[in-house]
């Protein structure tokens, strides 16, 4: 696997700075990234709040990260998105509007837009081309944040649009791996594949060993304290699902019969109409309300 990572621009020689912000409620990390050398910086995988049963949008975590950005003086060129999350929505709308930046995503969320299009029945009115991003990333496209150089790695398989944005020796790997005793994501969302996930992951970990890598999610297995960022050595040899040489044929077999035993995570219905839009609301009606469809058996 290590000719896969030498085709990408990897340097790891270059370590941003990144700072972590832990949202309890969705167990979710959003990540600022700063280029050591300049007051650049991206912030990856923000969050919006919402209260479901009361239908009620606010947006303390995302001030939070603001807050932080003021604070240094820091100047925001990017809002990644590692992927179409379906366990929380995206505040990067609302980040920009206070920061700038550009919104940037795998440009395979066309293929997300129309599954789910479909899903919650939008409409013609409802663009599938993604133009609700300003960037549309490739597999092996660069962008620069100040003078850090970072890649974008398509790794699909929890979804069709998943990215691995790699950063100098930080990679942000969105849902596609999670901590050593965590083990991965679920691939039965519509467009995963579980054979294709245990391939992105194998690109992920032909990275070099000492890269740090970041997780969007962690849960505290078996009780231990919320972590975030670990390596690619240690994923490979710890990975409760794929280190330690695990064949493809036995982690498809295990993701399988795994993903068959959960449920649908409790966000999944607003999130996937608020992400698959860039991280903005479904168009208001004559009255200027809006609204959420619920799909019935869709799901």
């Amino acid at each position: 696997m290590k000719d896969m990572a030498q085709s990408y621009p990897v340097d790891t020689n270059i370590k941003p700075d990144v700072k972590a912000f832990f949202d309890p409620a969705t167990n979710t990390i959003s990540y600022v990234v700063k280029d050591p050398t300049s007051n650049k910086c991206a912030v990856v995988d923000s969050v919006m709040d919402i209260d479901y049963a009361a239908g009620r949008i606010t947006y303390d975590n995302a001030d939070e990260i603001i807050a932080y950005v003021r604070e240094h003086d820091l100047e925001v060129e990017w809002l990644i998105e590692t992927h179409v999350h379906a366990d929380h929505l995206s505040a990067a709308p609302y980040i920009q509007q206070k920061l700038g930046g550009k919104i940037g995503i795998g440009e395979n969320i066309t293929v997300v837009q129309e599954t789910f299009g479909k899903v919650f029945n939008e409409g013609t009115e409802f663009q599938r081309d993604g133009s609700q991003f300003d960037r549309l990333f490739t597999d092996g496209d660069t962008y620069k944040i100040g003078n850090m150089t970072a890649f974008a790695m398509h790794t699909p398989g929890h979804t069709p649009a998943c990215m691995t944005h790699v950063i100098g020796d930080a990679s942000f790997v969105g849902d596609t791996l999670f901590m050593p005793d965590g083990g991965s994501a679920r691939a039965d969302f519509p467009g995963g594949d579980a054979g294709v996930l245990y391939d992105s992951i194998q690109k992920v970990l032909s990275l070099p060993d000492e890269t740090r890598l970041f997780m969007c999610h962690d849960y505290g297995p078996n009780g231990r304290d919320i972590q975030w960022e670990t390596t690619v050595g240690d994923e490979k040899a710890h990975n409760i699902h794929v280190g330690g040489g695990k064949t493809k044929e036995d982690f498809v077999k295990f993701r399988t019969e795994r993903d068959a035993q959960l449920d649908m995570p409790k966000l999944i219905i607003p999130s996937l109409q608020v992400n698959m839009r860039g991280g903005s609301m479904p168009p208001a009606d004559d009255q200027g309300d809006v609204f959420f469809k619920v799909p019935v058996n869709k799901l």
